[in-house]
């Protein structure tokens, strides 16, 4: 039985120890139409497989160190005592800014499930808390940042109903290595 709960900030060595992997076997080619004043034309393209680990990018035992987080909140799902499953969610936070100054809207600033307990409907249920306690703090939107080649996450915002509504070809021009990833920012009405 997988128990889904809300944690505090005395969790993240825990909330660390959740692998953040993304198994990529596609991605969404985004190409232009007459400059973009034409629209965008999102193809998904077989790449060759491989794991990209977010943990390198991702720590919650630094989100002190970059914000204020007392109003972010966080959740983990353990299998046992085991962590298998975690997630924050960013509220009104001064310099955070996929928030572009809404006070209305919140993050969903990371989610990940423990590679052999994915495709079992854990992330559903800590979206699904995660969006329900959203709304009852007042929030009206939540925002969701991934990438072209995060495929299964955007499929998954999709299921939601989340709309796609920003693109950045160039959010990562000067992040060694991730040179070529596109920014895709994710709208959910709540």
């Amino acid at each position: 039985m997988i128990d889904i709960r809300e944690v505090d900030r005395s969790f993240f060595p825990e909330y660390d120890k959740v692998s953040q992997n993304v198994d990529i076997r596609s991605e969404y080619r985004v190409s232009r139409i007459d400059g973009g004043l034409g629209g965008m034309i999102f193809e998904e393209v077989p790449v060759t497989p491989r794991v990209k680990d977010l943990s390198v990018y991702e720590r919650a035992m630094e989100y002190e160190e970059m914000f204020d987080i007392s109003t972010w909140r966080f959740y983990m799902a353990f299998d046992g005592e085991l962590p298998v499953g975690a997630m924050t969610v960013a509220g009104t936070t001064e310099r955070l800014y996929m928030l572009a100054g809404r006070k209305d809207a919140c993050v969903l600033w990371d989610i990940r499930i423990a590679d052999e307990y994915k495709h079992t409907g854990i992330g559903q249920r800590l979206l699904d808390m995660g969006i329900q306690n959203a709304r009852a703090g007042g929030y009206k939107l939540m925002i969701i940042e991934c990438q072209n080649d995060n495929v299964p996450a955007c499929r998954f915002y999709k299921k939601q109903g989340a709309q796609l509504s920003r693109v950045d070809m160039h959010a990562y021009s000067s992040e060694p290595g991730l040179e070529d990833e596109v920014q895709f920012i994710w709208y959910l009405d709540l």
